[in-house]
């Protein structure tokens, strides 16, 4: 499952379009194993690992014991689709964004919905994805 390239994507070069594909077939999620992770290992955070939120996982080990995991973690399964594509539009807008030729600041509006939340980057001033970590552009953690 390869995302989409951007719309502002069709001034690629082929390099630009292999080495898009490349990193997102590297570092993208998959929708049903963060389910299967949330439904089946949930209780020790396993999906929070998968997504790289490991604050969350390490909470979940530690009060795997008391069975709160367990239960929010088979409501977080239900939940598990849509933030896996959230991460994955993230990803695409900042590996889009680091790719020469096109201003990143065109390829991140272009690339949402249009009733996506959009934020500025307090560095730079590039916008940003709703619930994005970092800034495409320069690399700041939000």
């Amino acid at each position: 499952m390869i995302a989409a390239l951007p719309p502002s994507a069709s001034a690629w070069t082929d390099e630009q379009r292999a080495m898009y594909y490349a990193q997102m077939s590297a570092y993208q999620k998959d929708e049903v194993v963060g389910v299967l992770l949330a439904l089946f290992l949930g209780t020790f955070g396993a999906h929070h690992f998968y997504m790289r939120q490991t604050a969350l996982g390490v909470l979940y080990c530690v009060f795997f014991w008391t069975g709160i995991p367990t239960v929010v973690s088979f409501i977080e399964c239900f939940f598990m689709p849509g933030r896996v594509r959230q991460y994955n539009l993230g990803l695409a807008a900042y590996f889009a964004a680091n790719l020469g030729g096109v201003p990143a600041r065109v390829q991140v509006v272009n690339a949402l919905p249009a009733t996506a939340a959009v934020s500025t980057c307090s560095r730079c001033g590039a916008m940003l994805l709703a619930g994005s970590k970092y800034c495409g552009q320069c690399g700041a953690k939000t």
